[in-house]
Order: structure tokens, then sequence, then C-alpha cells
């Protein structure tokens, strides 16, 4: 096999092998002699089917397979031999035939950047910390019992905190709303589910009133020909329900699969509960600052553009969501930079510092997310016979503990919080 590399670019490189056409005959006359020995075709018997006739159905086919094969074992020969790291599969061109005895292509891709000794020594991170306590227990449950609340039908005038079914319409100078007769609209007084300004409106009427109001409708607001305008408001409502909410009891207790220990048990799994997600989100936030000190430190990394695209675009691609529509992938090109830099400095420090995945972690990673779920098990016996999904946890876990090694190397502050202040977006 002969090798030759040429540089395109700082990071392009592209590839030249040359491989005795002799490889690839050989790999096709065996295969279509073991096919030959275990085809079933009409007509034939098992195991004696020609090679002149196994060639004729399948030969393109087994070619086409066999060169692959060739050109994905070559290639990686080729690369261990001239010490270069692809960053992303490469584009193969190739005409598949011989030329003096020889089959030529060539492998265009780039290369990892030589990003030298990574020294987190100097980063300055901020590492933040917080406990669960009784409180956080107590908010907790509160929040539980307010998901299983019911609704009961009330004859008074409606408060805040009490679900109000209304029929509503609206008239802007140029715009109304529905476009004939009114819309059935339900919300609870002071979600802000709708606006508080509309909201408002609702408190101390009862059922069958009828008003009208000027209503100010914010630029966000749901309905687009309403929003940021000023609109005569009519309402008559049809329904007021206060919520009851269910007692700690049994019963209530049951529905979370706790039938013995009463409310101390409750209690511990809540607490539980809560630690794993405080555990999970200040890992995050530590993670988020280290990473964030190590790209600024490295600001002038060159990075592969093809992995820079890639990401971009699969940013845009998660932006649509479910949409089924196309998104620029332009503008997401800042933040793909910043997380392939993020990930590329990650791996290296774990290369240079040989870190290795910690199976015992992974699979303690593993544990917390199947916890989430009812049926655990099945989470677990997923995630083991899907190398794509292990291998994502595996990649995760590592990252954790590079971002462990570097809060052991670097200038560490730390900072407490309240288990509210961490779990609070944005915080």
């Amino acid at each position: 096999m002969q090798v030759s590399v040429e540089n395109v670019g700082n990071l392009g490189r592209k590839l030249t092998v040359r491989i005795p056409a002799a490889r690839l005959e050989d790999t096709v006359r065996n295969r279509v002699q073991e096919m030959g020995r275990s085809a079933r075709l009409k007509g034939f018997r098992p195991g004696k089917v020609p090679t002149k006739v196994i060639e004729q159905r399948f030969g393109a086919q087994i070619r086409g397979e066999a060169l692959s094969e060739l050109i994905g074992s070559s290639f990686q020969e080729a690369i261990n031999t001239e010490k270069l790291r692809p960053a992303m599969q490469p584009s193969i061109a190739t005409s598949g035939k011989p030329d003096n005895g020889e089959i030529e292509y060539t492998a265009t891709f780039e290369v990892m950047p030589e990003i030298g000794k990574v020294d987190v020594s100097a980063l300055e991170i901020l590492k933040q910390t917080a406990t669960v306590g009784e409180t956080d227990i107590d908010a907790m449950i509160e929040t539980l019992r307010m998901q299983r609340r019911v609704w009961n039908p009330v004859d008074r005038k409606a408060e805040a905190g009490d679900m109000v079914l209304f029929e509503f319409s609206a008239q802007a100078t140029d715009f109304r709303y529905p476009e004939n007769g009114t819309d059935r609209v339900g919300t609870i007084i002071g979600s802000d589910a709708l606006f508080k300004g509309l909201e408002d409106q609702l408190l101390g009427h009862v059922v069958d009133d009828e008003f009208e109001k000027d209503l100010d409708f914010p630029a966000d607001f749901r309905i687009e020909g309403l929003a940021g305008k000023s609109a005569r408001a009519s309402f008559k409502i049809v329904r007021v329900q206060e919520a009851k909410l269910p007692e700690l009891d049994d019963a209530f207790l049951a529905t979370f699969g706790v039938t013995e220990g009463g409310l101390a048990r409750f209690r511990e799994d809540v607490r539980d509960n809560l630690e794993r997600e405080l555990t999970a989100a200040l890992t995050s936030r530590l993670k988020s600052s280290a990473v964030e000190k190590l790209i600024d430190a490295h600001a002038d990394l060159e990075l592969p553009q093809g992995l820079v695209d890639s990401e971009a675009r699969e940013l845009a691609r998660q932006s649509a969501g479910e949409k089924k529509v196309a998104v620029a992938h332009e503008p997401f090109l800042p933040s793909a930079r910043r997380r392939v830099a993020g990930g590329m400095l990650l791996a290296e420090i774990a290369r240079q510092n040989q870190i290795r995945v910690d199976m015992r972690r992974v699979s303690e990673a593993l544990s917390a997310i199947a916890s989430t779920y009812e049926e655990p098990e099945q989470v677990v016996e997923l995630y083991s016979k899907d190398p794509q999904l292990m291998s994502g946890l595996q990649s995760r876990v590592l990252e954790d503990q590079v971002v462990d090694w570097i809060a052991e190397n670097a200038k560490v502050s730390e900072k407490k919080l309240s288990f509210s202040e961490v779990m609070r977006p944005g915080a």
C-alpha cells in the first residue's frame, strides 16, 4: 500500500492511497464462493449455486461491499502510519477500477488541531454548593399536592387561585377575535397563563355575569391579531371552581408507590429525589463554569470547520423542534464554535492526563436516569442493548470526570446557594 499526504490549509488533509488490486479481487472471489455455498436460489440445490450465477446476480453488490470495507481498513491503517487524527469521517473519491494493478482513492478530511499542553492551574472557577433542607421537602410535597388537586364548582365570587371558565371575544380597531361569536377560555386567576391584566378582570364575578372591559394586550400574547394592541373585551362567566388539595393520607402516598413507612418514608423518598436533582444541577453549573473559562483561555484555538458546521446544523434542527421547517444554521455558528471548542478541550485534557471513563460512575449515572421512570429495569436494559445510547452516556460521564479533575487543579472559589436558587432557571 502506498500513501501520500497533501496539506489543504492548516487543518485540511488530502490522503491518496494506492492498494494492490489483487487484495480486492481476492476478497471478492472468496465472498462469491462463500455465497455459492450458502445461497438458496430457485432452481438450484442448496450449496450448489454456480459461481457464474452468483456473480451475475450479486457480483456488483459483493464488489461494492468489499471495496468499501477495503477502503475503510486501509484508511485506518494509513492514518495510523501517518499519525493523523481525523476530526470527522473523510470524503472518499475513487473510480474503484484497477489501474496498473492498483486501486487508488483519495480521502479528504480535517484533522484535530495540535492544542499543546492544556494548563488549567490559572483558571478561576466558581463552584456552587447547596443542600436539601426540610423546607425544600415541604415545598416539594406541597407542589405534588397541587399537581393532584381537584376542582370543585362554587357559588360565590371568583377569587385569586380559582379556576374560571368564561366566554370571551375582543374587538381591536382592525381585528376581532374570534371572527364570529365567542371563544370559551379557562384560566387560574393569578397564574398569568393568559396575562395579569385579563385575569384580574375575572375577580369578584359570579357565574352568568356579563361585562366588557378595555384591555391592553401584551406584545407576546398568543393571539397574533391582539398582540400589542388595545381592544374592547367581552366576558361571560360560565363556571367558577376552587381547588381542593389531597390530604397526606395513605391513599395519597400510595400514588407515589409508598405503601409502608408512612409520611416519614415518603419524605425520605422526596429528599432522595431532590438530592439527585440538586447533584445534577450543581454538576451542570460547575461544568458550565469550567468549560466557559477553558474556552476563553483558548480563544485562538483553530477548529475544524466541518465539525463547527455540523454542530450548527444540529442546533438549528433542535431549534425547529417538531416543526418540519428548514432553519438556517449560520446564526448558530458562534454557539457551535464554543460547543466544539469545549468538547475538544475536555477530550484533550482526558487524553493528556490519561483520564479513563469510570464504569462505576457510568453505572451510577445509569441508575440515576433509570430511577426517574416507572420501570427502571427496562431503561437499564435499553441502554445495555443500545451501543449508541451507552456510548453517549459514557462520554458524558468522562466529561464529568474531566471537569472534576479541572476543579482539583484550578483556582476554585465556592459560593453557597439555597436549593431553590440552584434549581431556578437562569439563576
